[in-house]
């Protein structure tokens, strides 16, 4: 099997990246264009893909779709949001592969969520897991959403013979990540909040949650190799993970971006404030093994790159 990404193959390709100026989005645009493809990013002033006509004009004439458009959040925007949560990533998964379809675009790539996996899913998640059970309750709206592609990915392929792959990354991060403190993910929320504390000279940081929770974070740059690869390489309906393949407790996430960071002052954690997911850590077994994906990026190392690129 090849599993180095070949320009060959991206070189000349016409590509629709969906969501592709958000920060995900832009890291793998960046790519592509190095290696050649004709990129088009639909933006959301002129592109709502949540009405079926817009993701009608969208897919005209393209060999790849690239399906990274959402509407996301931290579990406090989840929380606020849950009705646009489900409708709007709903919609725009839908018809964005309804309309690629009769437009017979030859591959169509959908990126999903580790919210997708029940709330209490065996460590490592398999998947295989994936229908075990209900999603963590402030991700469900948006993690079901997202896992409805899957289902139109595996049915549209049975039915019309339709080349659709469905990909799970984990947590992402990185320089470019979303730092809004309303709708950022927990990295770019704690660098901000350290980096403000210390600037601030306050006393101490309050974080939500009691801190046992887990989580799994995969560097931007590794994710946007795990899907140029799949883009080429993998054709099957199942579903596959993209993750770094270990886990750290929020409370040692918090301790670590602190002691980067320099902030002195004390960490008080709000138990009233819920912590998500109790665990996340995903089985990343079928991704090399199809297309010899593995997360080259160390976390000490793409945490110290998104800190240095934060605080310039």
């Amino acid at each position: 099997m090849r599993i180095i990404t070949m320009k060959k193959f991206w070189k000349d390709k016409k590509v629709l990246v969906t969501g592709g100026a958000g920060f995900l989005g832009s890291h793998l645009v960046r790519k592509l264009k190095e290696l050649e493809s004709i990129v088009s990013v639909p933006r959301s002033e002129g592109h709502d893909l949540r009405e079926k006509e817009n993701c009608r004009k969208v897919v005209q004439n393209k060999d790849i779709v690239i399906h990274l458009a959402a509407k996301v959040g931290g579990i406090g925007f989840n929380r606020e949001h849950p009705g646009e949560m489900y409708y709007d990533n709903i919609l725009m998964g839908t018809h964005l592969m309804e309309e690629a379809r009769i437009a017979r675009v030859k591959k169509f790539v959908a990126i999903g969520t580790v919210c997708a996996y029940p709330k209490f899913t065996p460590v490592p998640f398999k998947e295989k897991n994936l229908w075990d059970g209900y999603p963590e309750e402030t991700n469900a709206p948006y993690g079901l959403a997202k896992k409805m592609l899957l289902v139109q990915s595996q049915s549209y392929r049975e039915q019309y013979g339709f080349n659709s792959i469905f990909l799970l990354p984990v947590n992402l991060y990185g320089p470019g990540d979303n730092f809004d403190i309303e709708s950022s993910h927990v990295i770019p929320a704690l660098i901000k909040k350290f980096s403000e504390a210390k600037e601030k000279k306050l006393k101490s940081v309050t974080i939500w949650g009691t801190g046992k929770a887990t989580r799994e974070f995969l560097y931007v740059e590794d994710a946007v190799v795990g899907i140029i690869k799949a883009g080429e390489f993998y054709n099957k309906s199942e579903p596959v993970n993209l993750g770094a393949g270990f886990e750290i407790s929020i409370k040692n996430l918090a301790k670590l971006i602190k002691k980067i960071i320099g902030f002195k002052g004390n960490i008080i954690w709000d138990k009233t404030k819920p912590d998500g997911q109790p665990r996340r850590k995903l089985d990343t077994t079928r991704a090399f093994k199809e297309f010899g994906f593995k997360a080259a990026t160390s976390f000490s190392t793409g945490l110290k790159k998104t800190i240095d690129w934060y605080r310039l």
